[in-house]
């Protein structure tokens, strides 16, 4: 298996050369707790057999600030590529895109809400932040969008205005599964499946979920690939932000994996990424 990582983090040690600044004022607990440099995420890739990631800023450790995770990527760009974040409404948006895409960032996140924040999904549909997605859709950049079901309408709209830009899904929008199989309560998510640049971020939020009350990983993966189909799923570790080493969280993501089919899986762990991010091919 070709084990690809789209959603790792990096925090620096040096806050001289790389200031925090979190977005909303408030940084997240794991990055204070548990940072990990670039060299430590190639530590733990290497230990855990990962061979390449999609490394996710930190919105709640720099804001708008890409600076460490486009020069970390790069220190590494035989395995790593840079996922950041720029405000969607900014004046010059589309320039600070740009500038960006030319420093090798190889994607893009909008974080409307998580560890810091309670969601609020106005900043998808807000017209002003369309001129960035124009020149998401020129670059061929990917837009990881971290929301949960309240944002999901915003999501298809944006997934069917700009049906140019491959659009991935946090944390799978956090589906609630907790009632079982036939998972009535997220359909809101499955209702996505006929959007064909919509691919669903596989991370251990999930894992967890599907072992409680009446849920189960035996049903609710072969669901997820049933609605979106496994060339739409990519597998990413959350690392360090979930508790574990990055070879503990891989371990769990084969074993509520395993109900999968070797060619599904060989999608989820490595395929789909490549297609997202090509310079990982």
């Amino acid at each position: 298996m070709n084990y690809i990582d789209i959603h790792p983090h990096i925090i620096s040690d040096d806050e001289k050369r790389y200031p925090l600044a979190p977005l909303f004022g408030k940084r997240s607990d794991w990055s204070r707790e548990r940072p990990s440099t670039v060299e430590m995420l190639i530590a733990a890739m290497d230990e855990a057999g990962v061979a390449k990631a999609a490394v996710v800023h930190s919105s709640t450790t720099y804001g708008f600030d890409n600076s460490y995770v486009v020069d970390g990527c790069n220190q590494h760009a035989d395995r790593l590529v840079a996922v950041g974040s720029v405000d969607m409404l900014g004046d010059n948006v589309e320039q600070v895109v740009r500038d960006w895409a030319d420093k090798r960032l190889a994607g893009l996140r909008i974080f409307t809400g998580g560890s810091t924040k309670d969601f609020d999904p106005s900043e998808l549909d807000n017209p002003k932040s369309f001129r960035a997605w124009e020149v998401i859709a020129e670059l061929g950049l990917p837009m990881c969008i971290q929301t949960g079901p309240i944002g999901l309408p915003q999501v298809r709209m944006l997934a069917e205005r700009f049906p140019k830009v491959n659009i991935i899904l946090d944390h799978l929008g956090r589906p609630d599964v907790l009632d079982g199989a036939p998972y009535r309560n997220a359909q809101s998510l499955f209702d996505l499946g006929d959007l064909p640049n919509l691919y669903m971020k596989i991370t251990p939020r999930i894992f967890g979920d599907v072992k409680k009350d009446k849920a189960s990983a035996e049903t609710f993966f072969p669901r997820v690939v049933e609605a979106f189909g496994a060339q739409r799923m990519a597998w990413g570790s959350n690392f360090p932000t979930s508790p574990g080493t990055l070879k503990e969280i891989l371990a769990t993501a084969e074993e509520g994996l395993a109900c999968l089919s070797a060619q599904e899986r060989a999608w989820v762990f490595g395929k789909t990424a490549a297609t997202l991010y090509p310079m990982l091919a």
